[in-house]
């Protein structure tokens, strides 16, 4: 089966991918002054939407941009859903994009609309991943900690660290020695008959899959929490996991070149979340 092919809708239309349609002044481009989401599409439609589009007004106030409203990003979102239908589309990755809109070379802003941009395109299942874990930390005293931002220059670095040396996703440490999260994901450690993850003031992101995981866990007679993990946490674990809108919860096969086996408990909790997310489209 043809992959389907990327879909592209600006302010309101749709365009060919490869159409030019941001200012070159546009301060997502020149500084980074923007927010995203990144989700799933199941059957043509979005995952977790409700939740995702809460979070993208979050990071948007926390960067001290006017959050887009959301009746135009819905309206969006819906048009790109129905096309992805139509020609087929199978399992996708949805993206909404948020940019301060046009504005000077520096850093100040210029008051105007902002630009929206909802992007689709197919993904693959996602499979047990190898980690690395990277030499630079997260600031989670940072002023976007936690924020989820166009300004990931970071992450590019760090994944490209990692897959350097075959693996598909890094992990961060923050300033204070903690296991805090990867690039595009967040981080759990099975031990001791429970599965931990760093709390939010680790400076981690408050992933949505990260956060359906904790609300879930209970129903199906897991116990996974938010604890503070030394780094070391990640390289002693047995078993350890990922989460992110894409991948849902995946095993990690190695830490560096240490192999590690999917744990009990997170097959367990990946095969609840995979129900539960089929059965409740937006929880």
């Amino acid at each position: 089966m043809t992959a389907a092919p990327l879909l592209l809708h600006v302010d309101g239309a749709f365009h060919e991918p490869d159409a030019p349609l941001v200012s070159a002044l546009d301060h997502g481009i020149t500084v980074g002054d923007g927010v995203f989401e990144t989700c799933e599409l199941l059957d043509g439609r979005t995952f977790a939407l409700t939740r995702h589009l809460a979070r993208l007004s979050r990071s948007a106030e926390g960067l001290g941009l006017e959050p887009p409203e959301e009746g135009r990003v819905r309206a969006a979102v819906a048009a790109v859903e129905q096309r992805w239908r139509e020609q087929g589309g199978g399992l996708g990755r949805l993206r909404i994009t948020w940019t301060a809109g046009p504005g000077p070379l520096g850093s100040d802003r210029t008051p105007g609309s902002g630009t929206l941009i909802v992007a689709a395109g197919p993904t693959r299942a996602p499979g047990p991943v190898r980690v690395v874990v990277v030499p630079w930390v997260r600031n989670e005293r940072s002023a976007i900690a936690g924020l989820k931002t166009t300004s990931y220059a970071e992450n590019v670095v760090a994944l490209a660290h990692a897959q350097q040396r075959g693996a598909g996703e890094a992990i961060f440490a923050n300033t204070r020695g903690e296991l805090c999260e990867g690039t595009g994901t967040n981080v759990f450690v099975e031990r001791d008959g429970a599965i931990l993850t760093p709390p939010l003031d680790s400076g981690c992101l408050a992933g949505v899959t990260r956060a359906l995981v904790l609300e879930w866990a209970a129903d199906a007679g897991i116990e996974v929490r938010e604890q503070t993990l030394p780094l070391a946490a990640i390289h002693e674990a047995e078993h350890a996991a990922l989460t992110s809108s894409t991948r849902g919860m995946t095993p990690i096969a190695a830490v560096d070149d240490r192999e590690l086996q999917p744990g009990p408990l997170t097959l367990r909790m990946a095969e609840e979340f995979d129900r539960r997310s089929r059965e409740q489209l937006d929880p």
